[in-house]
C-alpha cells in the first residue's frame, strides 16, 4: 500500500471541505449574515480563512522542484525519518516538541516529487473554495 504524501492529504482535505461548502452555502449564507449581526467577529472568521486560502495558493503555486536535481533520492532519504523519530520520542520524551517539528518538515520534503502530480487540482480547489468563502459575505 502506498503512503500518501502531505500534499496527497491536503488534497482531500481541501476537497472535503469544498464539497460540503459548494454544496452548503445556500444554507450557510444567511446563517453566517445573522450571527453577523449579533457576532461581527464572524466576518474576521472568514477574512481569515480567505487569507489562510491566499497564503496556501501562493505557496503551493511557488513550488516547482521539477529542476531540482536528486529531490526523489531526498525524498527517500526523509521517508526514512519518521521511523527514527518515533524511537527518539521514546528515549528523549521531553523532546517531543523538537522531534515533532523535524517530523513535520520530513513530511513536506518527502512529499515534493508528487506536487507536481496534484498542483494543478490543489489550485483549483483552493479558487473554489475562496469564491465559495467570498459568497458568503456577499
Amino acid at each position: 500500500m502506498v503512503e500518501k504524501t502531505l500534499f496527497d492529504e491536503l488534497k482531500d482535505v481541501l476537497q472535503d471541505f469544498q464539497t460540503f461548502l459548494h454544496d452548503n452555502v445556500a444554507t450557510i449564507q444567511p446563517a453566517i449574515q445573522a450571527i453577523a449581526s449579533l457576532i461581527p467577529q464572524v466576518n474576521d472568521l472568514i477574512d481569515l480563512l480567505l487569507e489562510l486560502m491566499g497564503k496556501l495558493k501562493t505557496a503551493i503555486d511557488e513550488l516547482d522542484v521539477s529542476a531540482i536535481p536528486g529531490v526523489g533520492d531526498v525524498a527517500e532519504f526523509t521517508g526514512k525519518i519518521p521511523a527514527l523519530l518515533d524511537a527518539a520520542k521514546k528515549l528523549l520524551p521531553d523532546e517531543t516538541s523538537a522531534i515533532d517539528t523535524i517530523g513535520d518538515v520530513a513530511d513536506v520534503v518527502t512529499g515534493l516529487p508528487s506536487v507536481e502530480d496534484v498542483k494543478a487540482t490543489l489550485i483549483q480547489l483552493i479558487d473554489a473554495i475562496t469564491a465559495d468563502l467570498s459568497s458568503l459575505k456577499a
